[in-house]
């Protein structure tokens, strides 16, 4: 019976790192929301923040999920 094939990777390794270093920033409380400019606090807002970035700077990642 053939295995099944791996799965693609959704995110490269510069979405990752894009998310790594926004978690860090949050961790420390020096991320900031875009036009606002107020804390980030939230962890999901953060990941949100830090994919963003991977898509302007050219990183795989998906595109955004259009809201209804």
């Amino acid at each position: 019976m053939p295995s099944k094939p791996s799965p693609k990777k959704k995110y490269g390794s510069k979405a990752s790192q894009k998310v790594k270093s926004a978690m860090h920033e949050r961790k420390h409380g020096t991320l900031k929301s875009g036009s606002s400019g107020k804390t980030v606090k939230s962890k999901k807002q953060a990941i949100a923040i830090g994919l963003s970035e991977a898509r302007r700077s050219g990183g795989k990642v998906p595109p955004e999920r259009k809201s209804q």
